[in-house]
């Protein structure tokens, strides 16, 4: 019985939510990210052929949704049909899209306007090649991803994992220490519960995937922006919450844990919004409940993480965010059952990291064709690995004593300006 509980546990995920299925979003330039106004935004469905367009603010929202899976269809004149397929529509949940558009290139003779859904080519400009964007659903579909980002690109060519238990990505044969981890356009430690020194990798993630919007993540060539990065980047970003009514998320998955997320509009502006999610181990909570996973050191990790988005205003456009998590696990000797594949009967190995990330991001728009970005944040990283080995189980008598220690403390500044300069 207990073993049928346990397999239950692992394989399900519970989402308690209202009865409703929206499509909303944002159309935008892609490189001024000024709004669009009258966009036409389809739905290319046999079924449920639905349509509108974009309002004052570039905003949309198509309602009255059977649960599935759809292709939605922008144009606008003057600009490239952008296609965006497999959006995952759910029942008691609006999804929220962010959808930049392309300039459409005029010739003097012709104009030629493509739809593609170029999965390969990156958000980034200026990575010409060995790059990909990937996106939320990507992420929560791929099977075996246990929803993490790490996990889903070890899918793409010339990349892998070193091993099941760890999340450490492999490009090229390059050592996983020269992943470079982005959040919002600046550095940041290794993301992930149980670091140790020198990694890039751990065995759960400490990056909410409810969170994330489509990132980019690169294996050579890299712009100049990466300039510490030697075998990959990962350049990840947090979305906006739902700016036009609160929502709350309450989930249960194996690896992800517990999680409670809030969403909602900050004021009645439209354009302010809040976005925050915390989430406590699923090993800690199952280990209450008399089930064991190999072991009986329990990991213990927790995770906060939020984004606050202000909205516009005559300064510019300011947001918020941050992300913090704690996790530790302690093999003591005695405690140790004999079967135990983690650790020895002779040893006491204690293990904790911990980490946060809180930062500015301010983009003031100069003029319809300018605006400049800057992100500013302060990130802190700890690690602390000790370890005390015995003569014999009597844990009378020690013969060795090790403790490493690794504290990291960083500010980081950057920078830059875009101009869009159109075609003559």
């Amino acid at each position: 019985m207990r073993t049928i509980f346990y397999f239950f546990l692992l394989c399900s995920s519970l989402a308690i939510q209202a009865q409703n299925a929206v499509i909303k979003g944002l159309v935008r330039d892609k490189v001024t990210e000024f709004p669009l106004i009258g966009a036409t935004v389809m739905i290319l469905d046999q079924d449920q052929n639905k349509g509108t367009t974009t309002d004052e603010n570039g905003k949309f929202v198509i309602g009255e949704l059977s649960p599935g899976r759809y292709m939605l269809q922008i144009s606008y004149l003057g600009y490239e049909l952008s296609n965006i397929p497999n959006i995952l529509v759910t029942s008691g949940k609006e999804t929220d899209l962010d959808i930049m558009m392309d300039e459409a290139v005029k010739m003097l003779d012709e104009v030629v306007v493509t739809a593609t859904a170029d999965k390969d080519k990156a958000l980034n400009e200026m990575a010409a090649i060995s790059a990909r964007t990937f996106s939320l659903e990507e992420v929560t579909r791929y099977s075996g991803g246990r929803n993490d980002a790490s996990r889903l690109v070890s899918n793409f060519a010339g990349v892998s994992t070193s091993n099941d238990s760890r999340n450490d990505i492999v490009v090229r044969g390059n050592s996983p220490s020269g992943i470079l981890w982005r959040l919002e356009g600046v550095p940041i430690p290794n993301p992930n519960h149980f670091s140790t020194l020198g990694t890039t990798g751990g065995p759960v993630s400490a990056l909410n995937t409810n969170l994330l919007k489509n990132s980019d993540f690169l294996t050579s060539a890299f712009p100049a922006e990466y300039g510490n990065a030697m075998s990959g980047v990962f350049d990840v970003g947090f979305r906006s919450g739902n700016k036009d009514k609160a929502e709350y998320t309450f989930q249960l998955a194996a690896f992800s844990g517990l999680e409670a997320m809030a969403e909602g509009p900050i004021g009645k502006s439209g354009d302010k919004s809040y976005l925050i999610s915390y989430r406590y181990s699923f090993v800690q909570l199952a280990n209450s409940l008399g089930l064991k996973f190999g072991t009986n050191a329990t990991p213990k990790y927790q995770d906060l993480t939020f984004n606050i988005d202000l909205g516009k205003s005559k300064w510019g456009n300011f947001k918020f965010f941050g992300i913090g998590g704690l996790s530790d696990i302690n093999f003591i000797g005695k405690e140790l059952d004999e079967a135990d594949f983690f650790a020895t009967k002779d040893a006491d190995s204690r293990a904790q990291s911990k980490f946060g990330v809180i930062g500015m991001k301010h983009t003031f728009m100069v003029n319809e064709n300018n605006y400049i970005r800057t992100t500013i944040s302060a990130s802190k990283s700890k690690n602390n690995f000790d370890e005390q080995r015995y003569v014999d189980t009597t844990y009378k008598e020690s013969y060795t004593y090790t403790d490493v220690n690794d504290d990291l403390n960083r500010v980081n500044v950057h920078s830059f300006t875009i101009q869009n300069i159109t075609p003559g």
